[in-house]
């Protein structure tokens, strides 16, 4: 018998595992909760509150995804605190990934000597003139240090699809997680419309700009880590980026001391215990 079901993230897989659950009347435990955007044009952000309000146990990573999920009428009793499980990934699988990967060599890459840059977003990507202007910027400020780029097979389409040109910034194969981490520990900064690249940024203590009109990790902004930039002005942006290119902000560390994963198996051993 299945006592309970766990399930991580906003995705699509995530949202439908909680509806299998509970028509199933299997208890179902979420870790990220809370996490809000309040872009009701994403569908990350449906999936994120209607698994939340579906789900009997909140695993929420801050004290402003906690808040969120109070303002929506979560009872306390559902909602535990326990940190970011991807901080606890980060600290382990960098460390690994400082012996097994091979991609800065594979690359020509030294340390802070490049800009890492993804981007995937439909909003980003489907839009031909916004596609453009962020590889305006990115051309403009590759004339100052490498852009190296992971293509999104999404990006990649549309960049042929609208004949978008990326002289000046170097399109890479999508890469593994080991690969992706020695590239984000070792860059100067992070330029990103992804919401767990934002976070990794932070955790290796890598200034991010945020080529979005919204993020979910209002944390970063306020510690000075991270800055929303929309992406609409190539000029704008690549000034924006350069001018970041040593910036740091507070240390502070709102996503737990690395321990969630231990946190959620003693909370739920209290639970069913």
């Amino acid at each position: 018998m299945v006592l309970l079901i766990i399930i991580f993230g906003d995705t699509n897989s995530t949202l439908a595992g909680a509806l299998a659950a509970v028509k199933l009347h299997i208890r179902v435990a979420d870790v990220e909760a809370g996490l809000r955007s309040f872009n009701r044009y994403m569908p990350e952000e449906i999936n994120r509150v209607v698994t939340d309000h579906i789900s009997d146990i909140l695993f929420a990573p801050t004290k402003i995804a906690v808040t969120n999920l109070h303002k929506e009428g979560v009872p306390d009793h559902k909602i535990r605190l326990v940190g970011d499980v991807m901080y606890d990934a980060a600290i382990f699988y960098g460390a690994k990934a400082e012996h097994q990967s091979r991609t800065l060599k594979q690359f020509h890459l030294a340390p802070k000597k490049h800009i890492l840059a993804t981007i995937h977003r439909p909003e980003n990507t489907d839009d031909s003139a916004r596609l453009r202007t962020i590889f305006q910027a990115l051309k403009e400020v590759g004339k100052e240090i490498k852009v190296i780029l992971p293509v999104h097979p999404r990006t990649r389409t549309h960049l042929r699809n609208f004949k978008v040109q990326t002289e000046g910034v170097k399109l890479i194969d999508p890469v593994g997680y080991l690969d992706m981490a020695m590239l984000e520990k070792n860059a100067r900064l992070i330029a990103t419309d992804s919401d767990g690249v934002q976070k990794e940024a932070f955790f290796y203590c890598v200034p991010c700009i945020t080529l979005r009109v919204e993020t979910e990790w209002v944390e970063l902004v306020q510690l000075g880590w991270n800055q929303v930039v929309l992406p609409h002005t190539g000029a704008i942006i690549a000034k924006i980026i350069v001018s970041n290119l040593d910036h740091k902000g507070k240390d502070d560390s709102p996503y737990g001391d690395g321990r969630a994963a231990q946190v959620i198996v003693e909370s739920l051993l209290e639970i069913f215990g």
